[in-house]
């Protein structure tokens, strides 16, 4: 579908018409209805204020039938696993990994011995 199309299709959705809409982006009624007809390509600002206006973002109006991805599932991995992909990393990347890790254990190490011999 042309952009054009979608455009048009974003617009007879929400039950608007081209006046409206032209008015709320800023543009002459005339220029907005050689959008909708593909007679005059939309520029960046035009299609970021018809995306502003919309709340979808110019993505989705180029492709309009490819919908918003599906929601990202994060699973937390193993140990095991977090293991393997550290081991895959540069020697640069795991020692400031490593160092990380190291100085997180030693805060908690730290603030364990506080806890048990100076806050009492």
């Amino acid at each position: 579908m042309a952009i054009a199309d979608n455009i048009k299709k974003l617009r007879e959705d929400k039950g608007l018409m081209q006046k409206e809409v032209a008015a709320n982006i800023g543009l002459k009624p005339a220029h907005y209805n050689k959008l909708e007809k593909g007679l005059v390509e939309p520029s960046i600002d035009t299609l970021d204020k018809l995306a502003a206006f919309y709340g979808i973002s110019i993505d989705n109006i180029v492709h309009l039938e490819a919908g918003v991805p599906g929601d990202v599932q994060i699973e937390d991995k193993s140990n095991a696993e977090q293991l393997r992909l550290i081991a895959q990393l540069n020697e640069k990347d795991k020692s400031t990994v490593m160092n990380i890790i190291d100085t997180m254990l030693t805060k908690q190490k730290f603030q364990e011995f506080f806890q048990q011999n100076v806050a009492q």
